[in-house]
């Protein structure tokens, strides 16, 4: 039975928790475009030694974040566009997104051809085989010269 004092009682609504999650700053968009501020070489985490590639960047909804410049070398330098996904790096402490290869400013080609996941890094077929043909070219002329 509910008491008289059960039914004054106004009901208050129930609030929803807001939820966010890591990637914040993109908004609910899969990416965003963005200048890059400063590049910088870190460190990893403890059972990991490397050195490893970052950039700030000041994406285009004013936020500056950290990411990840994936692959063997990249072409960037300070405002630099760029297009930046989600993403962390595991053993980079901060670092929660990643730059999409192939876009904007940032170029694909590597120090060494790419021939596996290249869908990650932005290469598509027909540009792995120039490349391929480009090489067999100059190796028919380093041959041709000895």
């Amino acid at each position: 039975m509910v008491t008289i004092h059960q039914v004054g009682k106004k009901k208050s609504k129930r609030i929803r928790k807001h939820h966010y999650t890591d990637v914040r700053s993109l908004f609910n968009s899969p990416h965003k475009r963005g200048h890059v501020v400063k590049l910088r070489i870190v460190s990893p985490k403890k059972p990991n030694s490397a050195k490893r590639k970052i950039a700030r960047v000041k994406l285009s909804n004013k936020f500056i974040v950290s990411t990840k410049i994936k692959g063997q070398g990249h072409n960037l330098q300070a405002y630099s566009q760029v297009l930046v996904s989600g993403g962390r790096a595991n053993d980079l402490p901060g670092v929660r997104y990643n730059m999409v290869k192939g876009k904007f400013s940032f170029n694909w080609k590597e120090r060494e051809l790419r021939c596996k996941a290249r869908s990650k890094y932005g290469i598509k077929v027909e540009d792995l085989l120039f490349a391929l043909q480009d090489l067999d070219s100059r190796a028919e002329e380093n041959n041709k010269k000895k």
